[in-house]
C-alpha cells in the first residue's frame, strides 16, 4: 500500500511540472522512450534498481543513454528518482501519471471481471459500449473472477454493470422464490 501512494506522490507531482511547462504528452513520450529501453535490455532496469550501485553511477549511465533524447525535465525527474531510491518504481509512477493525465481529459477508468482473460478486441469492445452507455471515454483493466461462471462484470466510478450468468441465475432463484411465497 505504501508503494501506491509514493506512486501517487510522484506520479502527481511529475503532472504537474509538466503542466507548468506544457509538456504532458512529451514527458509521456519521454517515458516510453526510457521503458522501452528498459524492456529491451532487462539488465538495464536491473542495474536501475539494484541497491548496491551508487546513485552517482546510475545518474551518469542516464545522461549517457539518453542526453538529447528525452526532454531535460524528464531527465532531471529521473535523477531526482535515482536520488531517492525510487527508480525501480518507474513503471508505476508513469502508469499514475498516465492515469491522471486521462483522467483529467475526461476519461473513466474501471475494471472488468471475467472467467477468462478477454481478448484485446473485445476489451475494446466493452470500453466502447461502456463508454456510450456512461457518455465518456472508458479504460478497462481486465481481471479474473471464477466464481462468474461466465459473462462479465464491469465497475466503474461506483457504477456496477452485472452480465454475468452467476447474476442471472440468483435473479431466476429469487423470482421463483417469489412466485412460490418462500
Amino acid at each position: 500500500m505504501a508503494e501506491l501512494s509514493v506512486d501517487m506522490v510522484y506520479g502527481s507531482a511529475l503532472l504537474e511540472a509538466a503542466r507548468e511547462t506544457d509538456k504532458e504528452k512529451e514527458i509521456l513520450a519521454d517515458s516510453e522512450c526510457v521503458l522501452a529501453a528498459m524492456d529491451e535490455n532487462p539488465d538495464f532496469g536491473k542495474f536501475m534498481e539494484y541497491p548496491g550501485i551508487s546513485a552517482s553511477e546510475k545518474k551518469e549511465v542516464l545522461e549517457n543513454i539518453f542526453a538529447g533524447k528525452i526532454s531535460d525535465e524528464f531527465m532531471n525527474f529521473l535523477l531526482v528518482l535515482v536520488d531517492k531510491r525510487r527508480a525501480g518504481r518507474l513503471v508505476q509512477i508513469m502508469k499514475v501519471y498516465e492515469h491522471l493525465m486521462e483522467k483529467e481529459e475526461g476519461v473513466s477508468y474501471g475494471t472488468v471481471y471475467s472467467v477468462v482473460p478477454l481478448t484485446e478486441e473485445r476489451l475494446q469492445d466493452l470500453e466502447e459500449q461502456t463508454g456510450r452507455l456512461l457518455q465518456t471515454k472508458v479504460k478497462l483493466d481486465n481481471q479474473l473472477q471464477p466464481d462468474l461462471m461466465a459473462g462479465f462484470r464491469i465497475l466503474i466510478e461506483g457504477k456496477v454493470i452485472d452480465a454475468s450468468y452467476k447474476k442471472k441465475f440468483e435473479e431466476m432463484a429469487a423470482r421463483l422464490n417469489i412466485k412460490r411465497g418462500i
